[in-house]
């Protein structure tokens, strides 16, 4: 739901403070609109009313902020504020971000427009914007201290610049920049080619990849971590709290991913090969593309992905990092594989009935445990499909392919119907003794463990 409220209208708005570079005119209008978004679901592309034409993008689990046109400058406003933001149903964060939500609304502009963005600090200390990639004046670049003095508390300022290179882009403070990323302060910026076919798909969709430490039982992320971080999120959401992008066959689908996490993300698809067509430096020369089916972002990197959607299913889209599709994850627990803990379990258990033992084959059983989780706090591995739990969390989605759907139609289509003979099944069977170590002498009487390979008895 989209709520629209007034901010500083009339007289009120001589009481704001702009920055030095907003020409007189500027400072005597009355601020666009405040926008706000309420639900973290994916929002349908916003397609431009007025303006120069381009085709929208999808932001998951996000959505388009609106603009207003004043005097041919396409104008935006973006405040930064605390937000409470839904990172899966069952657990939300305290985070702070823009207009509602972290990360922030998507800008969409077209190549030449001339941008003009309002700013308002509600934060309980200064801010900035750096845009993040773009060609600018070096006084609208955003680092407080070196181009621009810190946006305090209650006070707004101004950026306005041409859009002059099409691409994709991303937005964030440098203020307390620790602090602030580290709580969720970012969003994505795309810059469209004045020519609407070149380079169009038929859907476009682009999210953040970021990170946060949160405290089982808690709701704010602790800003000093540098790497162990528990939850690894798409646009501040995790699995299975991220949308799946749909598709439909055929289609040409372009995925656009900014990193502003702290270490690199393998992105992978699963069912289909991918070229990457994009990096925030702009489009690739068609003759330096190559077919990948994973790709590696570095920390402030951009890269888009475009594919054609010929494989019906529900394809896995994911960071191969496997602890980061995982929730909530200590990073000090021993390994137990093997552990028999029978014994140990019996003895705990009669202090503390309700214990729990785990990690004696393997993680994968927390998939069906229902021990009880302190508010707030997402189980490790969560989530079902059609077949049963997933087994991932954190960085996991889905793309979902399907036939005839509208052109516009983004709604979930539910699981995917695989035709008769075409899933993996189980079978009896009876199967062959495991050839299994056996104890050797050696020369000087100490035994040890060979492994006899089968076949190949002349080696």
């Amino acid at each position: 739901m989209v709520t629209r409220r007034d901010f500083l209208w009339g007289a009120s708005a001589a009481g704001v403070a702009l920055s030095a570079a907003t020409v007189s005119s500027v400072a005597m209008a009355a601020l666009p609109q405040i926008v706000s978004m309420e639900t973290p679901d994916t929002q349908p592309p916003l397609t431009p009313e007025n303006g120069r034409p381009y085709n929208p993008v999808v932001t998951l689990n996000g959505w388009t902020l609106p603009w207003r046109m004043n005097n041919g400058v396409k104008e935006f406003h973006l405040v930064a504020e605390p937000v409470v933001r839904e990172m899966a149903p069952g657990m939300k964060a305290h985070l702070w971000g823009y207009n509602g939500q972290s990360p922030g609304p998507t800008i969409e502009v077209v190549e030449g427009d001339r941008v003009r963005i309002f700013v308002t600090n509600r934060l309980p200390e200064h801010t900035s914007i750096h845009w993040h990639g773009q060609r600018l004046p070096n006084g609208m670049d955003g680092v407080t201290g070196l181009t621009q003095a810190g946006i305090n508390p209650g006070k707004t300022f101004v950026y306005e610049f041409e859009a002059k290179r099409p691409g994709t882009f991303m937005y964030h403070p440098h203020a307390d920049e620790m602090t602030q990323m580290a709580m969720g302060m970012m969003g994505f910026w795309v810059t469209h080619p004045k020519n609407p076919q070149f380079m169009a798909v038929d859907r476009d969709f682009v999210f953040l990849l970021n990170s946060f430490d949160i405290d089982p039982g808690s709701y704010t992320p602790k800003i000093t971590t540098m790497l162990d971080f528990n939850l690894w999120a798409f646009n501040s959401r995790v699995a299975p709290g991220i949308s799946p992008m749909v598709a439909r066959q055929g289609d040409r689908v372009r995925i656009r991913v900014g990193n502003l996490t702290m270490t690199n993300h393998p992105m992978h698809l699963h069912g289909h090969e991918f070229v990457v067509v994009g990096t925030d430096g702009g489009w690739t020369p068609p003759n330096s593309r190559w077919p990948e089916v994973t790709a590696d972002i570095a920390v402030g990197q951009m890269r888009a992905f475009e594919f054609i959607a010929d494989e019906l299913g529900d394809w896995a889209f994911h960071c191969h990092k496997s602890h980061h599709t995982m929730n909530a994850m200590g990073h000090d627990v021993p390994t137990m594989i093997g552990v028999d803990q029978s014994k140990l379990v019996d003895r705990i258990t009669s202090l503390v009935p309700d214990y729990m033992s785990m990690g004696e084959s393997g993680m994968a059983d927390m998939e069906k445990m229902e021990m009880p989780l302190p508010d707030n706090t997402l189980p490790m591995m969560s989530g079902q499909g059609q077949f049963g739990g997933i087994g991932m969390g954190g960085m996991f989605t889905t793309v979902k392919i399907r036939e005839g759907l509208a052109r516009n139609d983004y709604k979930d289509p539910g699981i995917y119907k695989h035709p008769a003979g075409t899933v993996a099944y189980e079978i009896n069977s009876e199967l062959p003794p495991v050839q299994r170590q056996t104890e050797t002498p050696s020369e000087d009487g100490v035994e040890f463990k060979v492994r006899k390979p089968m076949g190949h008895s002349e080696h």
